[in-house]
């Protein structure tokens, strides 16, 4: 049995991954070796050794690799794709001056497109099946279709986590049109495109982001917020969101880095989960990555890699640095304490749960994140037979977590269309859409003028006010973003 690899299985009929290793991310984690999955429709039919399949049904042959569900990213800033890379040095604060404060708002609606186009087949590639859209770039009505409609472009799964970085979000939630244009584009869309609201809560004792959290419960719409970043969102904003009763099991919370154990609790006691992007909180500083704390007070955990203007776009890299901060930390408390880690307590199997079934979660999906029968068929075969990693395979978690990345990823289906096989994304025009991104780099360059796009890279903070509050939609400002927190916390690691 072989794949013929210019064979891409045909649309709408049944696919079998033959003789895998299958990690079906069940409760209990289940794993099986020679091991088949069906794809029926858009479900996932059948999970076992030497499936009987109907008439027609097309194999897969994943002898030696890995069959995974796919996996699902919680946060991620598409509209910034265009830019990958461009701001490797960044540090937060730079981030801000660059996004809130000088060029985020040159960003046209073609340029948004152009982005989340390029980032949804990237996922994809990736075998990241679902991602949400945290697209906080969206300044009018027409950025916010040009989002929409790269996304249903691509045949991936989506949540479009809309967000405005340039109005405050008690403004535009209540715009009649951002509602209307909420409630048309939710009706029709099916189950491949979900909506989110996405605002920060600054901490101002007024809580003038109430409006924006009674428009969210009106529209019935999840919220999603960065918090616990050092120098943006801290304990007031959680202290806010709880008094006021908005602190619910569909709100999520990224990065959670700079946060006390009160509002820890605060999380734990609603049935809210985290977002964490480990590279993210490595590199640009919004605080240390926060599972070693989020599992003290076990709170749920999701993946994310937050924006390819720095860092990388998949979730194996995810995996890995998020178990690389989490046992960095862990040995770091023993040495202080003059011990050693004998046992780590972060394994392998707990993040690419995370990846996946964490990730279903905090979408409210049980449907997701799983292989098992009745499951949407969300699907991802890892095998690389021409890579000398691809073998000996004996830990399949720990295989996922340190040795595969994207160029191992041979086979993704999502609602059961194939959309990747033998390593090639299936209807993807890269000429065309390298077209599109060269237009929007051309754009924004020839906006903001040969001397300041070289210094983008390294640009530098204009004022001070950005330290106490990048929100330029606010005058709030505050220190306690800054209140220092201990290099080791008072309380062990469990």
């Amino acid at each position: 049995m072989s794949d013929r690899d210019n064979e891409v299985p045909a649309a709408g009929r049944p696919v079998v991954l033959r003789g895998g290793t299958v990690l079906t991310m069940d409760d209990a984690h289940t794993v099986l070796t020679d091991a088949d999955v069906l794809v029926v429709g858009d479900r996932i039919a059948a999970v076992g050794t030497a499936l009987e399949v109907p008439d027609g049904t097309q194999e897969i042959d994943a002898r030696g690799g890995i069959v995974m569900p796919g996996m699902i990213d919680t946060h991620r800033h598409m509209w910034q794709t265009a830019m990958r890379g461009y701001g490797a040095d960044w540090t937060l604060t730079q981030y801000f001056v660059w996004y809130y404060l000088e060029h985020g708002k040159t960003f046209r609606p073609e340029d948004v497109h152009a982005g989340n186009l390029l980032s949804a087949w990237d996922a994809l590639e990736a075998g990241v099946t679902t991602t949400v859209d945290w697209s906080h770039g969206l300044q009018t009505i027409d950025h916010a279709e040009a989002a929409v409609d790269a996304l249903q472009a691509v045949p991936g799964r989506f949540v479009l986590a809309y967000g405005n970085i340039q109005a405050g979000p008690w403004e535009w939630t209540a715009d009649p049109a951002v509602r209307a244009f909420l409630e048309r584009r939710r009706r029709g869309s099916g189950d491949l495109l979900g909506f989110q609201l996405a605002f920060d809560v600054t901490g101002d004792p007024a809580f003038p982001e109430k409006a924006a959290f009674e428009a969210a419960r009106d529209l019935g719409l999840p919220v999603t917020t960065h918090a616990g970043v050092w120098g943006a969102t801290n304990d007031d904003g959680i202290r806010l969101m709880h008094e006021h009763g908005f602190m619910t099991p569909e709100t999520v919370y990224v990065h959670a880095s700079t946060l006390s154990s009160d509002s820890y609790q605060r999380i734990a006691a609603t049935g809210g989960s985290a977002s964490v992007s480990t590279e993210s909180e490595q590199s640009a500083g919004q605080g240390y990555p926060s599972t070693w704390q989020l599992r003290r007070f076990d709170i749920p955990v999701s993946l994310s890699m937050d924006t390819s203007v720095w860092w990388s776009s998949d979730l194996f890299s995810a995996m890995r640095t998020t178990l690389g901060a989490d046992r960095s930390r862990e040995h770091l408390e023993a040495h202080a304490a003059g011990d050693t880690v004998t046992h780590v307590h972060l394994r392998a199997e707990q993040v690419v749960d995370w990846a996946t079934r964490g990730g279903a979660r905090a979408l409210g999906r049980d449907d997701l994140g799983r292989l098992e029968p009745g499951a949407k068929a969300d699907v991802v075969l890892i095998k690389n037979d021409a890579s000398p990693v691809s073998f000996p395979l004996l830990n399949p978690y720990g295989h996922v977590a340190f040795q595969a990345q994207r160029g191992d990823v041979h086979t993704v289906i999502v609602d059961g269309r194939v959309v990747k096989y033998a390593h090639r994304l299936v209807g993807a025009d890269l000429p065309a859409l390298r077209r599109t991104i060269d237009a929007t780099v051309e754009h924004l360059r020839s906006t903001m003028g040969e001397e300041a796009w070289a210094q983008g890279m390294n640009p530098d903070r204009p004022h001070d006010e950005v330290l106490d509050n990048p929100y330029q939609y606010t005058d709030y400002k505050s220190e306690s973003t800054h209140d220092a927190r201990p290099a080791v916390p008072a309380e062990p690691l469990l």
